[in-house]
């Protein structure tokens, strides 16, 4: 007899082992349609495969979050069986399920082509119709390297004979000819994975990702649990496409970048008015909230960042600079770091003079330009580059000082992203990482502590394993953009463990020494990740407080240039971003252009607006004109065009 407890609580006994297909058909004929995964006491199992003995099973269905990676993991093996069956001879390796879809490796002589695509998802679909069974095999070692050795498949062999001796190995078996090595799980057959995949580019790839060893064909694809959701999804891509801040930012004069200052961004006029106007508005908030500005040092001593634990935990993506001159602790040259983060040098600036219990909490914010060492291959516009500008702040405060700091910090938060039309936020919860400082109980005490601040705000959040920073656990908000896609950008973090290596303290009402706590915090992450973010959130159409140029004055006759050059003046005397175009050119050749370029307000003068002082009003995206007074028209403009919080 096995009994198998269910979510809801209820036992179900059964006569000898029993599979969660079993399971599921017993329950009703709905969701032994729907099932496509086990969780056995937490474990991910195949529908088919034998419980043996009492367990808590949950049965997973297509339309829950965990079958998606199951259904992708499941493509990457259609599409591995598809491969092999058009094109004789080619070795597979490896394929596992990604973000947004999978992909698996090849070894073949001859190269694939995209136009391979169109015969390779033919072939997909029809294993897909075949609905073959997926069954799970164990095998002993030596028989797999015997086998793959056998067919041809020298990689797997390759793979198997480095594993332990004594170790048994899962292979899971597509139909009577085709199987692959796998840890599964997998659904129970072909046709349980549905159609709703599209493969989408080609790339090259290493055998073990060594440069030394083979060359790989690597081919990318997306899958999803309805066409739906696959049609929504090419659907967002070609949005996004068209929102490219790398385009856009091209098409708009904004910035470019290039090899020579790699990964650091030259901001042209235009762009830098946009990071300047947020620059300002950041500046305003930070004020009203209470925070005071700081400038710390771009290059600091190795000495700091190892009492700080940053040089063994983070030396790998610090850029080092060595002067000519004597480290007077060792002798040796000395050694400088351009600073990755700011939090060691504010440490500095709080240890100046005595800091007592009545003057926390100290909010001290930096604009800081910071360096990190990013691998070529990481780098992407705006969006990862090595020189940036991080929004930073520490709080110093005690430990009963949490739970209102991190209100009052979520409430500045929110109230920052709604200005820019990011209404849905995510919460993640990163505890530990891997690599960490402090002991356990700090970080029990430091997770504790947290964890009481989000919940005392009210706001949901999920966890996020192993994602914390090295010296603390931290918040992590995430963005929903206009077209769906998610941005990590704002991060609370407490941190007991560099006030105690940077030996931080203040003195406590009881007239001794204690450790403040700090707050490591950020709202839009850095400067150019988050410009880059609006400019695809907006495509490019920034509202008007923020666009690079607010207002084009364009002329229709030679003869109002004059009076264009009043206009343009009266809207600088106001405070706005404005160009006036005089060219000889067709008034509707000017607005396309100042439109690509995404102007929000055009002003078209000619000979009867030079004369009556008037101006017609063109806004981006309509035809539709409003005919003004041209000081009508500088008011209205300038009001629109206030910061938010100003109006």
């Amino acid at each position: 007899m096995v009994a198998i407890t269910l979510p809801d609580g209820s036992v179900r006994e059964y006569d000898g082992a029993v599979t969660g297909q079993q399971i599921a058909e017993s329950i009703g004929s709905g969701l032994a349609k729907a099932a496509v995964l086990a969780r056995v006491n937490g474990e991910e199992w195949d529908l088919t495969r034998p419980i043996t003995t009492n367990a808590e099973v949950a049965l997973i269905t297509r339309t829950d979050p965990e079958a998606l990676e199951l259904l992708r993991h499941d493509c990457a093996h259609v599409l591995a069986q598809a491969v092999q069956e058009l094109f004789p001879g080619t070795q597979i390796t490896f394929g596992p399920s990604t973000e947004n879809g999978f992909y698996y490796d090849f070894h073949r002589a001859e190269p694939f082509s995209t136009d391979d695509f169109e015969a390779i998802e033919k072939r997909m679909a029809e294993i897909v119709d075949r609905d073959e069974p997926i069954t799970r095999e164990v095998w002993e070692r030596d028989d797999a390297i015997d086998y793959f050795n056998q067919v041809g498949e020298s990689f797997k062999a390759e793979w198997v004979g480095e594993l332990p001796k004594d170790e048994d190995l899962t292979i899971y078996r597509q139909g009577e000819n085709w199987l692959d090595l796998c840890r599964g799980p997998h659904l129970p057959s072909t046709g349980k994975l549905g159609k709703a995949f599209k493969l989408m580019k080609l790339a090259g790839a290493y055998w073990r990702g060594d440069a030394s060893n083979p060359q790989l064909q690597r081919i990318y694809g997306t899958c999803w649990r309805t066409e739906k959701e696959l049609k929504a999804y090419l659907t967002q891509l070609e949005e996004a496409e068209k929102r490219d801040h790398r385009k856009l930012g091209r098409e708009m004069g904004l910035f470019h970048m290039q090899e020579e200052a790699m990964g650091s961004v030259f901001w042209h006029p235009k762009g830098w008015a946009v990071y300047r106007t947020l620059e300002r508005y950041l500046r305003a908030k930070l004020d009203d909230a209470g925070y005071q500005e700081v400038k710390s040092p771009q290059l600091v001593d190795r000495k700091l960042w190892e009492d700080s634990g940053h040089w063994d935990k983070y030396r790998e993506n610090m850029f080092i600079a060595e002067v000519d001159e004597a480290d007077t602790s060792t002798g040796n040259r000395r050694m400088l770091a351009l600073k990755p983060m700011n939090c060691p040098c504010h440490i500095q600036m709080f240890k100046q003079g005595i800091t007592s219990y009545r003057d926390l909490p100290i909010r001290m914010a930096e604009f800081g330009s910071c360096h990190r060492y990013e691998p070529h291959g990481a780098l992407h516009g705006l969006m990862r580059v090595r020189q940036f500008t991080q929004d930073d702040a520490h709080i110093f405060c005690t430990e009963e000082q949490i739970v209102s700091e991190t209100k009052l910090f979520c409430d500045l938060l929110k109230d920052v992203y709604k200005d820019f039309g990011f209404t849905d936020i995510n919460i993640k919860f990163s505890d530990r990482p891997e690599k960490s400082a402090g002991n356990d109980e700090v970080w029990a005490r430091a997770n504790r502590m947290l964890r009481e601040a989000i919940e005392a705000t009210g706001l949901p959040y999920e966890m996020n394993p192993g994602e914390g920073a090295f010296y603390g656990p931290k918040l992590e908000f995430v963005l929903r953009d206009a077209i769906g896609r998610d941005w990590q950008c704002g991060t609370l973090q407490v941190d007991f463990i560099l006030p105690e290596r940077l030996d931080a303290t203040y003195i406590g009402e009881d007239g001794e020494k204690h450790r403040p706590v700090i707050l490591h915090r950020a709202i839009l992450g850095s400067f150019e990740r988050f410009i880059g973010i609006l400019i695809e959130q907006f495509a490019g159409k920034f509202p008007l407080w923020l666009a690079p140029t607010q207002v084009v004055v364009a002329t229709i006759t030679d003869a109002a240039a004059d009076y264009a050059q009043q206009v343009q003046k009266a809207l600088k005397k106001a405070g706005m971003r404005v160009d006036v175009d005089l060219r000889n050119e067709k008034i509707n050749y000017k607005i396309r252009e100042h439109s690509v370029k995404k102007t929000p307000v055009i002003l078209v003068v000619g000979g009867r607006e030079a004369e009556e002082k008037t101006v017609a009003v063109r806004r981006l995206g309509t035809k539709e004109q409003e005919f003004l007074k041209l000081d009508e028209a500088v008011a209205k403009l300038q009001k629109e065009a206030e910061m938010p919080g100003n109006q």
